[in-house]
């Protein structure tokens, strides 16, 4: 199964993050790398240089980021694991590094299923 796991900051400590918190998170990610469970992962830019394309109504509107919500959508890791516990096991080290590496980070993971072929029944005879 493949899950997506995005991460969400709700707060943090003026200035960059420690270097060892961005040491342990390379280490983490080259475990889950080297276990074939991690498929891809990166940072995301501030939503200011994104946009969001909504549909409502039956009208589409595009509005240039910054989004209003308070917590920054900032980065998003692919796995590819046996079970939705074993990523939400992958999502809590991540975020337990941050917490005992960054006093005062806050943040959340939306540990999310990725659907594929199986999830669909196969298509019928032709008509």
């Amino acid at each position: 199964m493949r899950y997506m796991i995005t991460l969400r900051v709700n707060a943090q400590p003026d200035g960059p993050p420690p270097a060892e918190l961005m040491e342990a998170i390379a280490k983490l990610g080259q475990e889950a790398t080297e276990s074939g469970v991690l498929l891809d992962t990166n940072g995301l830019a501030p939503s200011a240089e994104g946009a969001r394309v909504e549909l409502a109504g039956g009208r589409l509107t595009v509005t240039d980021g910054p989004f209003a919500e308070a917590k920054e959508l900032i980065s998003y890791a692919l796995y590819q694991v046996r079970s939705k516990e074993e990523a939400v096991e992958w999502a809590s080290r991540f975020l337990r590094l941050h917490r005992d590496m960054w006093p005062g980070w806050e943040g959340e993971a939306d540990v999310l299923r990725l659907f594929g072929p199986e999830d669909f029944a196969p298509p019928g005879p032709p008509a």
